[in-house]
């Protein structure tokens, strides 16, 4: 063997020393290491489902060339110390599962990639913009104004005369604002009257379903993120319990009881993340890769709830639903 070469084999013999064996392992065999940090466990987790499968599909299969690195909580303090515990692991990205985990992630580490899937990254303080977040964080924003509208379009097809309708907003989200002056500004249009319900706290929820009884809206409106998200299956119940028609972009919001849900399809949603993961793994620097907006939409409405509430759907809404609960 030449001089040369000899040095430089024992330079590379050095450098591999050099490393700590569980990312020596990882590098020789291949495996990537994914991180999950989210509000809900994993198996009641439909999205991260989705996920999982469309990784598998690109090739990325859990237990095999890929480990998972899951961590859950719904409680808020929980999140800073599971972020931390998932820096320390020699992770290829972290996914998180809303803004508020996400803004935690990046709290936690300004080095590995995070994809999310929030509301309103801009707003969050996520990236300094959709198309170049700048940062190492990107992913798939939920963020879509003009479904407001739509939504109050909905509701006013399904209930006869309808007039005047309550929007719900929390006071815990960076999006709602702008959510809630795109809801007034289509009610304006639709010749509809608004109420505004500001949201404190999931706690506070019976007290605002009490207001717009006193209000007497018609119909609510209750603005998609993750506020509402939580306390999906309690709005779902309060519609029910003082007969008024709700309406949301929170998934499985209709099986829970409610009874319309329209909004980003978040197993599409959760789909594209794992595309996210992928272009990641193969060199994409999160700062570049652009934030992507909702492509597919699902409207989900309850027959069960409707008739209860002595509604009925419009042959027109049956044909355009992608499912009907019955």
């Amino acid at each position: 063997m030449r001089r040369r070469e000899f040095i430089a084999l024992l330079g590379s013999a050095a450098a591999i020393a050099e490393l700590p064996l569980q990312t020596l392992a990882q590098q020789l065999a291949g495996v990537r290491r994914i991180g999950i940090l989210h509000g809900v466990p994993k198996e009641g987790s439909l999205g991260v489902a989705a996920f999982l499968q469309r990784l598998s599909e690109l090739g990325y299969v859990e237990g095999q060339n890929t480990v998972i690195e899951y961590r859950w909580s719904d409680q808020i303090d929980d999140l800073p110390s599971l972020a931390a515990a998932l820096t320390k692991m020699n992770l290829d990205a972290i996914v998180a599962g809303d803004a508020s985990r996400a803004k935690i992630a990046k709290q936690a580490t300004g080095v590995i990639p995070i994809v999310a899937a929030a509301e309103d990254p801009v707003a969050a303080g996520l990236a300094s913009s959709l198309a170049r977040p700048g940062e190492n964080v990107t992913g798939l924003t939920l963020f879509a104004p003009e479904m407001s509208g739509k939504r109050l379009e909905l509701l006013r097809d399904i209930v006869p005369g309808l007039t005047r309708v309550g929007i719900l907003s929390s006071r815990q989200s960076a999006s709602h604002p702008m959510l809630l002056q795109a809801a007034r500004e289509a009610a304006h249009q639709l010749g509809i009257d608004s109420v505004d319900v500001e949201v404190g706290g999931p706690n506070d929820i019976e007290s605002a379903f009490e207001r717009l009884i006193r209000e007497h809206v018609g119909a609510v409106e209750a603005l998609q993120g993750i506020e509402f998200y939580r306390i999906r299956a309690r709005i779902a119940e309060l519609g029910l319990k003082h007969r008024i028609p709700v309406i949301t972009g929170e998934t499985e919001f209709a099986r829970l009881g409610g009874l319309i849900q329209y909004g980003p399809d978040l197993n599409d949603s959760w789909r594209r993340a794992a595309d996210y993961v992928d272009m990641i793994v193969k060199g994409n620097k999160p700062a570049d890769l652009p934030f992507a907006q909702p492509s597919k939409f699902a409207l989900v409405i309850n027959l069960k709830t409707a008739k209860a509430l002595h509604l009925t759907v419009p042959p027109t809404l049956l044909t355009r639903a992608d499912e009907l609960i019955e």
